[in-house]
């Protein structure tokens, strides 16, 4: 349900200069997803009735990611003032005038913060009646954050930054998360009294909580207890660690949902991917965007699945697949490359040094090795043996092969496209089929074999082949 006094404003307008890339940071991905992606899932699920991201940096192409993700979000422009007071000052701007209720800030950096989280800072910022209520976490090494100091009684007093703290206050280990939840009227005063008189000439968020108090407001801190949660990423090295992290989660997730992962630290599951249980993940694979892996099925070793539905059953090994179905009971690899547009039927087999693309596979049809099949229809039943190839392009647009049902394919076969063959039809091996064949014919185009005895002798003289021919003749006239 929407909440409709709950707005959201997420920061993502820094240039992200440690990151050394002409990638924005909130595009880096983890887990499948950019940064903000993340961020952006975690809004939606607090069912907020407004959701702004502030950009600037790279500001088209970042607000077209975003609005490809939530389209709905409200895209504010930071302008040439800095900090990330002044952030948050132009999303407070881009709500509607009316909006009194209260106003989660978000940052684009910060991908593992989730909804649950997010929702118990919600409810303790409302419960208590707070102007401000912000997250922090305690860290072993506190060093460059700002930090969360309390008085007496245990009650927020305020930040303190790491550049200004004093000796004392840098022992403290409880540190500001940056993530907050304003009243929309304390923030909008807060923010409008933020100056740029500091070294830095920017306006600070943190300024907030001094304002705040000043004015008698009331202001809490609530510890998380998983730092991860609140892990920003500045760099590629933390990009790292929070990805693996990531990873960690979403595999013991599936492992608790009865899936069978024998080799976690070698294997990769993105966001998006849906598994059912027992379903068995065998080392070194990785399962990508929106694929799905019904009851089960095994995969792996060494097989990395994009965008695939693979149905209850089947086996994938040693296998790169994309956009592809692989039916219950199909068997795909090892060494298969299934492209885009590849259906394997029920039952069927893609084998050994097999490339698909833009085929379908009946029930029970199969490709067992060393084969190329472009652009075709293989009917239910089918065998192409080995070396069997579709050529499909003949310099200039692509064509379509159409194999019937229980057609059995020789060896060495090559399928000229556009060309059809019907149902039951055999071919020869080493044939080249150029026209349609009807069903139950049996196609050749091998010329009759011819031997021409003493050939190497005659034209090999004096080499290891001639030599083997002699003795050979010799021993047979014993």
């Amino acid at each position: 349900m929407t909440d409709q006094n709950l707005a959201v404003i997420i920061l993502a307008a820094g240039k992200g200069t440690r990151m050394k890339s002409k990638t924005p940071k909130v595009l880096h991905k983890l887990g499948g997803l950019p940064m903000i992606g993340h961020v952006l899932h975690t809004a939606a699920e607090l069912g907020a009735a407004h959701t702004v991201a502030v950009v600037r940096h790279d500001r088209d192409r970042v607000a077209e990611a975003i609005l490809d993700f939530a389209p709905s979000t409200i895209i504010a422009d930071q302008d040439e003032i800095p900090g990330t007071g002044r952030a948050l000052e132009v999303g407070l701007e881009a709500l509607p005038a009316d909006f009194d209720g209260d106003v989660v800030v978000l940052s684009g950096d910060v991908p593992l913060l989730d909804s649950v989280t997010v929702g118990r800072l919600v409810d303790a910022h409302r419960s208590r009646r707070d102007d401000l209520t912000m997250l922090s976490a305690i860290y072993d090494d506190p060093t460059g954050f700002g930090r969360v100091l309390r008085d007496e009684n245990g009650e927020f007093a305020q930040i303190v930054e790491d550049r200004d703290a004093t000796e004392q206050q840098k022992l403290v280990h409880e540190i500001n998360a940056g993530v907050y939840a304003f009243t929309a009227a304390a923030a909008r005063d807060a923010m409008s009294r933020i100056g740029t008189d500091n070294v830095q000439a920017e306006k600070y968020l943190t300024d907030a909580a001094g304002l705040i108090r000043g004015d008698g407001g009331r202001i809490a801190a609530v510890a998380v207890t998983d730092n991860w949660l609140v892990q920003g990423i500045n760099d590629r090295a933390q990009l790292g660690a929070t990805a693996r992290e990531y990873n960690r989660r979403v595999l013991e997730h599936w492992m608790r949902e009865g899936v069978t992962i024998v080799d976690p630290d070698t294997t990769i599951i993105e966001r998006d991917v849906t598994l059912a249980p027992d379903v068995e993940i065998q080392p070194g694979t990785q399962l990508r965007g929106a694929t799905t892996v019904a009851e089960g099925a095994v995969i792996g070793p060494d097989t990395t699945l994009v965008d695939c539905e693979v149905g209850a059953g089947a086996t994938v090994k040693r296998t790169d697949a994309t956009l592809s179905v692989i039916g219950e009971g199909a068997t795909v690899g090892p060494w298969s490359y299934l492209r885009p547009n590849s259906v394997v039927g029920a039952g069927a087999k893609v084998g050994t040094f097999v490339e698909t693309k833009n085929t379908s596979l009946g029930e029970g049809a199969k490709v067992p090795h060393l084969s190329y099949v472009g652009d075709a229809e293989i009917g239910a039943g089918s065998n192409l043996g080995a070396g069997t190839i579709t050529a499909n392009y003949d310099g200039v647009a692509k064509h379509r092969t159409v194999v019937g049902k229980h057609v059995k394919i020789g060896s060495d076969n090559v399928l000229v496209a556009p060309v059809e063959l019907g149902d039951g039809v055999y071919s020869g091996a080493g044939t080249t089929i150029r026209k349609d064949v009807p069903a139950g014919a049996l196609v050749v185009t091998a010329a009759s074999q011819r031997n021409i005895p003493g050939w190497v002798a005659k034209h090999r003289p004096g080499s290891d082949s001639a030599r083997a021919a002699e003795a050979a003749s010799d021993t047979s006239n014993e």
